[in-house]
């Protein structure tokens, strides 16, 4: 290692900031480790070093470090995958790999899965001064204006829903390719997932703004109003009728009707709709000629609906009717690589409505919020994240922020303690899903965002069955 200092005097972290900036250093060459730890201790970084990425990964589960330089040759667990492991612990962690000329491939790779910079061997102490500043300095920049970015979102976006997971990558793909036509949809799956959102940026791909949107809750209106509310009545049909009223399917036009919680609607009401979406026509209660519509219809449930005909509680002709495409939007525990990005659009949404300066989460806090069972799904990690915005002193939100009851359900086989392990058995659970969908290595290993060579070490580290 050339040993070659800045030309300009060290800066000194400590007169920058009240607490020095974290580093880790990962390198199994000791006169590499040693030199490094040394001369970013006296350049003021708080530093932790160690010779592999194990040890790595349990110093960077106790805390949070705002820089990881590692080697990419490490002995067991190598730098590309103690990588990937590092940012699902601490996404908000800069990680450097360092690399020999013979591995600029890796490095390639490495950026591909989230590396921020690189070093190459032999390491010049002035050039790792200098990369280490300007990230921090970045860093600081980017907290410093993150709230004013945060100012330039809209309060909803139905273009822009967040989801990088390959699971909600696949509910975007499906939604543009239905959204051009006519055809019913049916989008399935638990409450609080965001069943409405995917219907909305449905319709705006597909009729467009210039068209209304109407969404009914068909368990939250009594039966003797919901039909009335769909298919509108004439004059004098009941009383107190004393004007036509079109109903929601006229008043839609060429736009999109979307019904909610389609799982609820009686018996009467499933026959009337079924006539809706094959003939495109309505009866107003009371009127004697049908009325043409135009809407089309969009439609949502939380249960099993092929269960609910072999139940006799759901028309099997509708239910045909509706499942022209079906698309599965799934629970948020099944995309857990989507929480940061959700913590950082909902904090900024209510951070903004609620006038509190927030500007993330403490290295903690996301820790607990990436391992909590979330059985309300977004629904519920959205009235945890305003409670926490409302109760939380900023700019930074730490877990006595959050509700009481987030922690992991006790007796849950899912869920242990031990926060390396809860990650080893979600990880696991998450391969033995993509996997389960996807027998092809290669493919799942695509779909996984990881090498092929990494998946293989994935299913003997965590013991999946091939």
């Amino acid at each position: 290692m050339t040993r070659t200092l800045a030309a300009s005097p060290p800066v000194s972290r400590t007169a920058a900031r009240s607490t020095p900036a974290a580093v880790l250093v990962v390198d199994d060459e000791p006169l590499i480790r040693d030199t490094l730890a040394e001369y970013l201790t006296q350049e003021g970084y708080a530093v932790a070093a160690c010779a592999d990425g194990e040890r790595a990964l349990q110093l960077a589960a106790d805390r949070r470090f705002d820089v990881a330089l590692c080697d990419v040759q490490l002995p067991g667990i190598d730098g590309i995958e103690l990588l990937e492991r590092l940012l699902k612990l601490g996404p908000q962690t800069f990680v450097l790999l360092i690399t020999a000329y013979g591995t600029v491939e890796n490095a390639v790779e490495a950026f591909q899965r989230g590396a921020h910079d690189y070093l190459m061997k032999p390491i010049l102490l002035d050039e790792v001064a200098s990369k280490l500043r300007r990230l921090l300095a970045y860093r600081d920049l980017y907290q410093e204006n993150q709230w004013l970015r945060r100012e330039l979102h809209r309060q909803y976006d139905a273009e822009n829903i967040v989801g990088r997971s390959p699971a909600m990558q696949e509910v975007f793909a499906l939604a543009r390719k239905v959204a051009p036509t006519r055809s019913t949809v049916l989008l399935v799956g638990e409450s609080g997932t965001g069943k409405e959102l995917i219907a909305r940026a449905i319709h705006l791909q597909g009729a467009g703004k210039e068209t209304r949107f109407l969404a009914v809750n068909c368990a939250a209106i009594p039966v003797d109003l919901l039909e009335n509310q769909l298919f509108g009545h004439r004059r004098g049909a009941f009383t107190g009728a004393d004007r036509d009223q079109p109903g929601i399917f006229v008043h839609a036009g060429a736009g999109t009707v979307f019904l909610d919680e389609i799982g609820e609607l009686p018996p009467a009401t499933q026959a009337k709709l079924l006539r809706v979406i094959d003939l495109k026509e309505i009866l107003p209660i009371g009127a004697n000629e049908p009325v043409r519509v135009e809407a089309r219809v969009l439609a949502a449930t939380n249960k099993d609906l092929a269960k609910e005909v072999e139940l006799g509680r759901f028309r099997e002709d509708l239910y045909y009717r509706l499942n022209v495409v079906s698309i599965r939007v799934p629970p948020l525990r099944e995309r857990r690589e989507d929480i940061p990005d959700l913590v950082d659009f909902l904090l900024a949404k209510h951070s903004r409505a609620l006038g509190n300066l927030i500007t993330g989460v403490t290295h903690e806090a996301m820790q607990l919020l990436l391992a909590c069972r979330w059985r309300g799904n977004v629904r519920e990690l959205e009235n945890a994240l305003e409670r926490a915005v409302i109760l939380g002193e900023g700019p930074l939100i730490a877990p006595a922020d959050l509700p009481p009851d987030l922690a992991p359900v006790a007796g849950d086989p899912s869920l242990v303690d031990d926060l390396n392990e809860a990650v080893k058995r979600y990880e696991k659970l998450h391969i033995e899903r993509i996997l389960k969908q996807t027998p092809d290595k290669k493919e799942a290993a695509r779909r996984l965002g990881m090498g092929l060579s990494s998946l293989y070490r994935k299913i003997s580290e965590l013991g999946i069955p091939t």
